[in-house]
């Protein structure tokens, strides 16, 4: 999908990024019977490195989580 206003953006587009992250809910997560039982969201990455380390930054625990709260997001590295 083009950009309609370039110029508007805080850094440039990058050219290529091979490396992402596929987010998707567990089975058990009540929430999908809102989205629908094949949402999924992708994050897109320049290197490795930091699509990893965007991974260990999603997936940790939460600040705001109560005690026993648990994540029920999935996440798998994927590659173009």
């Amino acid at each position: 999908m083009p950009i309609c206003h370039e110029h508007n953006l805080a850094e440039p587009v990058p050219n290529r990024c091979p490396f992402g992250i596929r987010v998707k809910l567990r089975s058990t997560d009540p929430f999908r019977n809102l989205v629908g039982n094949d949402w999924d969201k992708e994050h897109w990455y320049a290197t490795r490195e930091e699509r990893d380390q965007a991974l260990k930054e999603m997936s940790g625990r939460y600040v705001y989580f109560r005690p026993g709260d648990q994540p029920t997001l999935e996440y798998e590295k994927i590659e173009k």
